[in-house]
C-alpha cells in the first residue's frame, strides 16, 4: 500500500481496505490508532473493539482499550483490558508495564514488582518500564536493587530525568549522598522537579 500523505488521507485508505475486506482485524487496529491521534476517542474504541473481535489475538488492542481506559481514569478497566493482553500473548512487554503501573498505583508493590520483571525481561530496551520497576523496589525496600534497575534505564536513555531523580533518592537512602547530589542535579537540569525535601536533605552535602 503506498504511504498516506496525511493522517486524514491513511484513515481513508484504512476505511477503504475494511470496505474491501471488513474482517481484518490489523485494519480495524491501524484504523483505531490512527483515530485515537486525532483524539477521536469513542470513534477508535470503536475500531480497536471491531480488532480484538476479528483478531482476538492481537495483544495491542487490548493494551490501546486498556490505555483509553487509563486517560478516563478507569483503573479496573485499564489493569482488566492489559491481563487480557498479556493471556493473548503472554511475552507482551507493554501489557506487563500497564499491568505494573496500575498495581504500583494501588499500592500492590509485590504484584507491580512480578509485573514489571517481566516487563523487562521480555523487552530489555523497555525505559519507563525498568524506571517503575526501580521506583517499586525503592518502595519495598530494595534499595540496591533499585540503584541497579536506574542505572540500566540510563544506559538505554541517559537523559531520562525521572531515572536520575529516583538514583537520587535511592543513594541518599543507600549512605551515598555524593551520588545523590550529582543525580538530583542532573535531573533539575533535565526539567525534572526534584522534591523540596529531597533537596533540603542534599544540601549540607554540597560542596
Amino acid at each position: 500500500m503506498e504511504k498516506a500523505p496525511n493522517a486524514d488521507a491513511y484513515i481513508y485508505q484504512q476505511k477503504n481496505a475494511l470496505a474491501a475486506n471488513p474482517d481484518c482485524g490489523t485494519t480495524h487496529y491501524n484504523l483505531g490508532v490512527a483515530l485515537l491521534g486525532q483524539g477521536k476517542i469513542e470513534e477508535a474504541e470503536k475500531s480497536l473493539y471491531a480488532a480484538i473481535e476479528c483478531s482476538p489475538g492481537l495483544a495491542e488492542a487490548y493494551v490501546q482499550v486498556g490505555g483509553i481506559c487509563l486517560k478516563r481514569g478507569d483503573m479496573d478497566g485499564c489493569l482488566d483490558w492489559n491481563q487480557r493482553g498479556v493471556k493473548a500473548k503472554p511475552g507482551f512487554s507493554e501489557g506487563w508495564g500497564n499491568i505494573g503501573f496500575v498495581l504500583l498505583q494501588r499500592g500492590d508493590i509485590a504484584g507491580a514488582i512480578k509485573a514489571l520483571e517481566k516487563a523487562t525481561t521480555f523487552n530489555f530496551r523497555f525505559v519507563q518500564a525498568f524506571a517503575t520497576l526501580a521506583n517499586a523496589y525503592l518502595m519495598n525496600g530494595q534499595v540496591k536493587e533499585s540503584i541497579e534497575t536506574n542505572l540500566k534505564a540510563l544506559k538505554l536513555s541517559p537523559e531520562f530525568a525521572v531515572a536520575h531523580n529516583n538514583l537520587a533518592i535511592a543513594y541518599l537512602e543507600d549512605g551515598q549522598p555524593a551520588l545523590a547530589v550529582e543525580h538530583a542535579d542532573k535531573a533539575r537540569e533535565l526539567g525534572y522537579d526534584v522534591a523540596p525535601e529531597i533537596l533540603k536533605e542534599l544540601e549540607p552535602y554540597r560542596a
